[in-house]
C-alpha cells in the first residue's frame, strides 16, 4: 500500500480535511443557491412519486401496463435495478475495510449513504406490487391467528429477509461508521443546535482509547456481516427467475451473473455521485483522480463480468437445443424488444472498453458519461431479462406485446425523487466523507509509517 497517500496531494494540511467537510453545515452560504435548486428538483420529482403511488393504491395495480403472461412488468424490473444500484456501497466500504485499502475513506461514506437510499427505493416497488400493499407483514413470520405462514422453499421468503437484512446492517454500518465524525462535529460546531444535533448523533463518543478499540471491533465486525449479504441479497432476487419454468429465466448462471451486474451498475452510480459532489463543493483533493482511475478499473472488470453472462446465456440456450430456450433467445436479440439487448450490448460492454486508457479514466466528464451509460444499459438488461421472456410464453395463443403505461414511468422516474430528497439533506446536514480516516492516512504518511 505504498501508493496510497498519492491519492490525497501530499502537503494537505490535515485541519483543511475538517474545515472542507466537517465546518461544511455551519458555512453552507456559498453553497446554499445551488443546494435549493437540487433540494427543489428532488421535491418535484418526491411529488411525482408520491402522486403515482397515490393513483396505485386508489386504482389498483391495474393502472400499470402489466398484463397476461407478463405480469411482473416495471415494478420487478426496477426493483431489482434499484436493489443492484445498492451493492457498490457495502463492497466499497465493507471489503475494502477488510482488505486494508484506504483509499475508500473518501468514497465509503457516499456510497453507503448510497447503498441505503437505493435500497429503500427498491423495497417500494414489490410492496406496492402486491396490490394490497399494506399487508406486506404477511409476508414476515409472525405468531397470527389466520396462520399464514410463508413458504421458506419459495425464492420470494428468502429474498424478503436478504433485503431486509441487507437494509438493516447498512444502516447500522452506516451510523456506527460515522460516529467519530459526529462526535468531531459537535467539538467544531459554533452554534448551539448543531452542538445538540451532533452531540446526540455522537452517543456520549469522547475518543478514549476505549472507544476507540470498542469502535474499530464493531466496525470490522459489521462489515464482515455486509459482505455475504452482497451474494445472498443478488443471488435471492435471481433465484427468483432461475427456479422458474419461464425459458430464458431457467439458468444456473444467474446467481453470479446478478452478482456481477448489481456491483457492475452499483459502481457508475457511486462514480455519478462522486463527480457530483466533487464539482459541488470543489473537493478534488479530496476526490482525486487516482480515485476515479480505480474506479474506472473495477467498473471495467465486473463490465467484463458482467458481459460473460450476455455471451454465456445464448450459449446454454442453444447448447440445451430446447425449441422455446432457442425461440426466446432469437426473439431477445431480433424481436420487438431486441433494442433492449443491443443497448446493453453496447452500453455496458463495447463503450466500457474505452476505460482501458488511463487518460479516460482519469477524465471526469469522459468517465460522468460512461456511468450515466452503465445505469441505462443496466436498465435495458433488466428490461430484457424481465419483460421479454414472459412475452413469448409456452403456448402461442398467450404471446402478449407489454407496454408500460404512463403511471409505470412516473412511479419510476419519482423514485430518483425518493433518493435524492434524503441524500440532498444528507448533504446540507452530514459529513460526506470520512474525514477521521483521511486524516489517519495523512499522519501515518507523515510519520513516515507504511499502509
Amino acid at each position: 500500500m505504498a501508493d496510497t497517500p498519492h491519492f490525497l496531494p501530499r502537503d494537505m494540511p490535515l485541519g483543511a480535511v475538517s474545515e472542507q467537510v466537517l465546518d461544511l453545515p455551519g458555512h453552507f452560504d456559498r453553497y446554499r443557491r445551488a443546494w435549493w435548486v437540487l433540494f427543489s428538483v428532488s421535491c418535484l420529482l418526491l411529488g411525482v412519486f408520491v402522486a403515482a403511488a397515490a393513483v396505485v393504491l386508489a386504482k389498483g395495480v391495474g393502472v400499470w401496463g402489466n398484463n397476461v403472461p407478463v405480469n411482473w412488468g416495471f415494478a420487478i424490473l426496477n426493483y431489482m435495478w434499484w436493489l443492484g444500484i445498492g451493492h457498490a456501497g457495502t463492497f466499497i466500504s465493507a471489503l475494502l475495510l477488510l482488505l486494508n485499502r484506504p483509499w475508500r475513506n473518501s468514497l465509503n461514506r457516499l456510497a453507503e449513504l448510497m447503498t441505503l437510499m437505493a435500497v429503500i427505493c427498491a423495497g417500494i416497488f414489490p410492496i406496492l406490487h402486491l396490490g394490497r400493499p399494506w399487508l406486506f407483514y404477511w409476508t414476515a413470520p409472525y405468531p397470527n391467528t389466520l396462520e399464514l405462514w410463508p413458504q421458506f422453499k419459495s425464492p420470494t421468503a428468502w429474498d424478503f429477509f436478504a433485503v431486509l437484512g441487507y437494509l438493516g446492517v447498512s444502516l447500522l454500518f452506516l451510523y456506527v461508521g460515522a460516529i467519530p465524525d459526529f462526535a468531531s462535529a459537535r467539538d467544531r460546531a459554533r452554534k448551539r443546535h448543531y452542538q445538540y444535533f451532533y452531540g446526540l448523533l455522537a452517543l456520549g463518543w469522547r475518543g478514549a482509547a476505549s472507544h476507540w478499540s470498542h469502535w474499530r471491533r464493531t466496525y470490522r465486525f459489521i462489515a464482515i456481516l455486509a459482505v455475504p449479504l452482497v451474494f445472498s441479497v443478488s443471488s435471492g432476487y435471481s433465484f427468483l427467475l432461475d427456479l422458474s419454468l419461464e425459458a430464458g429465466w431457467h439458468s444456473t448462471v444467474f446467481p453470479p451473473y446478478f452478482v456481477a451486474g448489481a456491483v457492475f451498475s452499483g459502481f457508475a452510480m457511486v462514480i455519478v455521485i462522486a463527480l457530483g459532489l466533487r464539482r459541488f463543493f470543489g473537493w478534488h483533493h479530496l476526490i482525486t483522480d487516482r480515485h476515479l482511475d480505480k474506479l474506472g478499473l473495477l467498473l471495467l472488470a465486473t463490465g467484463w463480468m458482467t458481459g460473460y453472462g450476455y455471451f454465456a446465456e445464448p450459449f446454454i440456450a442453444f447448447y440445451s437445443g430446447k425449441e422455446h430456450e432457442i425461440l426466446v433467445t432469437m426473439n431477445r436479440i431480433t424481436g420487438p424488444t431486441a433494442w433492449s439487448f443491443w443497448a446493453a450490448i453496447i452500453l455496458n460492454l463495447v463503450v466500457l472498453q474505452a476505460l482501458w486508457w488511463p487518460a479516460i479514466r482519469r477524465n471526469g466528464r469522459a468517465m460522468l458519461l460512461i456511468a450515466l451509460g452503465v445505469l441505462a444499459g443496466m436498465w435495458c438488461e433488466r428490461y430484457m431479462l424481465i419483460i421479454q421472456p414472459p412475452t413469448r410464453d409456452f403456448l402461442v395463443s398467450s404471446w402478449q406485446a407489454y407496454s408500460p403505461s404512463f403511471w409505470d414511468w412516473a412511479l419510476f422516474v419519482g423514485t430518483f425523487g425518493l433518493f435524492m430528497v434524503p441524500f440532498s439533506l444528507f448533504m446540507r446536514f452530514l459529513p460526506m466523507i470520512s474525514t477521521f480516516e483521511l486524516k489517519e492516512v495523512l499522519h501515518r504518511h507523515r510519520g513516515g509509517a507504511h499502509e
